[in-house]
């Protein structure tokens, strides 16, 4: 069995969502502990302002280009660029992700697809290209994929991101397995709320963004939503713990344990909450 990595200082390290959010924050921070980054995300603009900033700090990126990852024959030819200049990595961080919440008779074939496609089948394919040259180079490594909340329990509304993000988890679980005799540890990062553009941004299908009501939720969600700089150094010392759950905040760490420990509460909670965000949607 290889030594398990114990830092990023000093290894070639893939961040996908580079422009904002979680993923700026960990590609800045692994760029301050010595990382060698390749960075990646759909918005050209933010990413090239993530790479000027690391820059700005001394830190060094190797590579990086603007596209989709739900695009299969985009991430392959990134992949072979990045491998033809400088070969395999050591640290692959799925962390691009989009969000869309609302009830099935809500939800559009389109929402349904979406998550699916950049949340699930986009780190696929960035592992599907990347992790088999990590496995050839038998020098070990990382990898991180980012989860959520809503890939350990069933929050409302949430039946189509989750279909996204329980799939991530569960491509984590039996990688964590498969890859372990490489001497590659596999992370699942299960953020619960974060303060980033996503929470703005987020589509919730049969909802009024702007009714005073759901700008009221989103602020008090922000006021305890954790900072990606936060998120990205608990990734960082995830990694060098060897946890494979990597929990952002003591809520979410709770909620798991207790809906594995108190399965019947539980689904009382859960039918409960769903309730709640029934009524909220026919008083609109």
């Amino acid at each position: 069995m290889r030594d398990r990595l114990k830092s990023v200082s000093g290894k070639k390290t893939l961040v996908t969502g580079a422009a904002s959010g979680i993923g700026r924050a960990t590609a800045i921070a692994a760029a301050r502990a010595g990382a060698e980054l390749v960075l990646t995300d759909i918005d050209a603009a933010g990413l090239a302002e993530t790479v000027e900033a690391i820059g700005r700090e001394g830190g060094k990126v190797l590579f990086s280009r603007a596209l989709d990852i739900s695009d299969y024959d985009a991430v392959t030819a990134f992949a072979d660029e990045v491998h033809a200049a400088h070969g395999g990595l050591d640290v692959v961080m799925n962390v691009a992700g989009v969000s869309a919440w609302g009830t099935v008779e809500n939800l559009e074939h389109r929402h349904w697809r979406t998550m699916v496609d950049v949340n699930l089948m986009g780190p696929i394919h960035v592992i599907e290209n990347f992790v088999p040259r990590m496995v050839r180079d038998g020098r070990g490594g990382a990898l991180v994929n980012v989860s959520s909340a809503a890939g350990l329990l069933a929050f409302p509304w949430h039946a189509a991101y989750s279909a996204s993000k329980f799939g991530l988890r569960g491509v984590s679980e039996v990688l964590r397995f498969d890859l372990a005799r490489h001497g590659i540890t596999v992370h699942l990062v299960v953020p619960g709320a974060v303060n980033t553009h996503l929470v703005q941004t987020v589509e919730i299908a049969g909802v009024d963004r702007d009714d005073p009501r759901v700008q009221r939720y989103v602020k008090r969600f922000q006021s305890h939503a954790t900072p990606p700089e936060r998120v990205a150094t608990q990734i960082l010392r995830g990694i060098e713990k060897n946890r494979f759950l990597i929990h952002t905040s003591f809520d979410v760490r709770f909620g798991y344990w207790w809906a594995r420990k108190f399965a019947l509460p539980y689904e009382f909670a859960m039918r409960r909450a769903n309730d709640l965000f029934d009524s909220f949607l026919k008083k609109g």
